[in-house]
């Protein structure tokens, strides 16, 4: 028998997480902490919006996202519920490995519940180093996470981040849907402009100037967009 836990919402009162363009998946976010893992263990080339609907789209296919259950769901048969058109991500049996993996973390180490990666995290370090034990979220993930957890979803002891944040911004600045769209048009100026510095042999102080002016030329724009419309 498995000894009973609590357990988590991902946010303590938010009912939506925005990273995504459908209002179900959102709120699967917000409620559910195996939602919003997988979909940042899907977030890499694909959308956002894609990466963050698959928790949903995943509940679907197979009935469920409770981490045992999907833990002792044979490979096969998630493999064949990621690769159901359209498949869940560009790589279908890679990232459904990857994803039975992480879940079979969450069983070991916290008896299926994925929210205590982050509520039973004592701070920021202790949060990255549990997020180091679960495959897909190890390296970078831990910025935009903390950005969305603490901002979001009540996770207090998430301190610490804000000196790493991008000019770009982050996840966490996504309130509501809106603001994804700005955040990811912020993203691209910047790469764009960074990228093109590059080319024209500019070093790397340059370049992430180059990528702010961008950054602030869209504010502006934005800006007065608004007040044009007010």
């Amino acid at each position: 028998m498995h000894a009973t836990r609590t357990h988590h919402r991902t946010a303590a009162t938010a009912t939506h997480l925005w990273l995504t363009d459908d209002e179900a998946a959102a709120a699967l976010l917000a409620e559910e902490p195996t939602a919003f893992v997988i979909g940042y263990i899907l977030d890499q080339q694909i959308t956002v919006q894609k990466a963050f609907r698959g928790g949903l789209d995943l509940r679907a296919r197979v009935g469920t996202i409770d981490a045992r259950a999907l833990a002792e769901l044979p490979l096969a048969t998630l493999e064949t519920a990621f690769a159901e058109k359209p498949a869940l991500h560009r790589f279908p049996k890679a990232m459904a490995k990857r994803v039975q993996q992480a879940m079979q973390v969450m069983v070991d180490r916290y008896d299926g519940d994925a929210g205590c990666l982050w509520w039973e995290a004592a701070d920021l370090a202790d949060f990255r180093a549990r997020l180091d034990e679960v495959p897909g979220l190890k390296g970078h993930k831990w910025l935009s996470m903390a950005s969305v957890l603490a901002r979001r979803c009540g996770v207090d002891q998430l301190t610490g981040w804000e000196g790493d944040v991008m000019p770009y911004g982050t996840l966490g600045d996504v309130a509501e849907y809106d603001d994804l769209a700005r955040y990811q048009a912020r993203k691209g100026a910047y790469k764009h402009a960074v990228r093109e510095a590059a080319a024209a042999g500019k070093g790397e102080r340059a370049q992430r100037n180059a990528g702010v002016r961008a950054v602030e030329a869209l504010a502006a724009s934005d800006a007065g967009s608004a007040d044009g419309a007010s």
